[in-house]
C-alpha cells in the first residue's frame, strides 16, 4: 500500500506547478498537462516516487545515520522543524551557511563556540566581564544558535539531505553532489531534477503539499529507527543468552572434571 494517496495529494494541491513560461524542460516527464497557463504535475508518479524515497530514507535511518532537512522558505520553516525534530534529525531553516558540507570542520568549530560560551555562564567568568562584553557575547550566542543550533548534534557529515525547493537551495544541492551525498528533493516544475537522486515531483510552495509528503517520509524514518531499536534489543538479548549458555557449559565442564577427579582418587585408594 502506498504511503500517500492520489486523492490526498490532489486535495493538498500538490499537483499545481508553476506558470508554463517558467518551466524547466527537464521536468517534462513529470508533467501531466497544462491548464490555464499552469503546468499540472502527474500525481501518479508522485505517489510512486514518494514510496521510493520513503523506503530509502527508512534504510538510512535503520542504519543509524543522519538525514539533514533543508528548507529556508518562510512558510515552510515551522513545518520542517517540527517534522525533523519528531524523528530526531538535524535541519536548516535559516540561511544556508555556505560550505556547511564542503567545509564541515569550520562549521563544527562554530557549533563548539556555543558550548564554550555556555561554559562561561556556568563557571562564573561572566561576572568578571563588563556589561558591554557580556552583551556582545550574548548576541553572538543568539546568532549562532539561530543559524546552527538545529545542527548542534550533527557531529559528522549527514548520510543524506532532504531538500524542499531544490532551486532555492541550489547551494546545498551542489555541496551534497560534490561530496557524493544522496539528495532527496521535492521538485517543482521550475526546477531541474537532474542532480537529485530521489525526485519527488510536487508543489514545493503549498504548506499542505509539503506537510503531507514530509509526513510520509518521516513516518518511514520513524519505522527505520524503531526497527533499529528492536534489532539492537534482540542482539543484546542474544548476546546475554550466549553468555549465559557459555557459563552453563563452563559449569558443566567443571562439574564433569571434578567428578572425574573424584573417581580417579577413589580408584587410587582402592589400589
Amino acid at each position: 500500500m502506498s504511503r500517500v494517496s492520489f486523492d490526498s495529494l490532489l486535495e493538498a494541491g500538490a499537483h499545481f506547478g508553476h506558470l508554463k513560461r517558467k518551466w524547466n524542460p527537464a521536468m517534462a516527464p513529470y508533467i501531466f498537462m497544462e491548464r490555464n497557463g499552469i503546468h499540472i504535475i502527474d500525481l501518479h508518479k508522485t505517489v510512486a516516487m514518494v514510496d521510493t524515497a520513503a523506503d530509502a530514507l527508512k534504510q538510512i535511518a535503520k542504519s543509524g545515520k543522519k538525514i539533514l532537512f533543508v528548507a529556508t522558505k518562510k512558510q515552510l520553516k515551522d513545518i520542517v522543524a517540527a517534522k525533523a525534530q519528531s524523528v530526531g534529525m538535524p535541519y536548516v531553516i535559516e540561511r544556508w551557511p555556505g560550505g556547511m558540507l564542503t567545509n564541515f570542520p569550520t562549521i563544527r568549530k562554530a557549533v563548539k563556540k556555543m558550548a564554550t560560551i555556555d561554559k562561561l555562564t556556568q563557571d562564573g567568568t561572566y561576572s568578571n566581564l563588563s556589561k558591554r562584553e557580556v552583551l556582545q557575547i550574548t548576541r553572538q550566542r543568539a546568532k549562532l544558535d539561530k543559524n546552527l543550533g538545529s545542527i548542534a548534534d550533527l557531529t559528522r557529515l549527514p548520510s543524506a539531505i532532504f531538500v524542499i525547493d531544490v532551486l532555492k537551495e541550489n547551494i546545498a544541492v551542489h555541496e551534497a553532489n560534490r561530496l557524493g551525498i544522496p539528495v532527496f528533493g521535492i521538485v517543482d516544475t521550475n526546477s531541474c531534477p537532474n542532480n537529485i537522486d530521489y525526485v519527488i515531483p510536487a508543489n514545493d510552495d503549498a504548506t499542505k503539499s509539503v506537510d503531507l509528503i514530509l509526513d510520509a517520509c518521516c513516518a518511514a524514518i520513524a519505522e527505520g529507527l524503531e526497527e533499529r531499536k528492536v534489532e539492537k534489543i534482540d542482539a543484546e538479548a542474544a548476546e546475554a543468552q550466549g553468555d549465559e549458555d557459555a557459563k552453563k557449559a563452563t559449569r558443566r565442564r567443571t562439574t564433569k572434571a571434578r567428578a572425574g577427579k573424584g573417581a580417579d582418587e577413589a580408584n587410587a585408594i582402592e589400589e
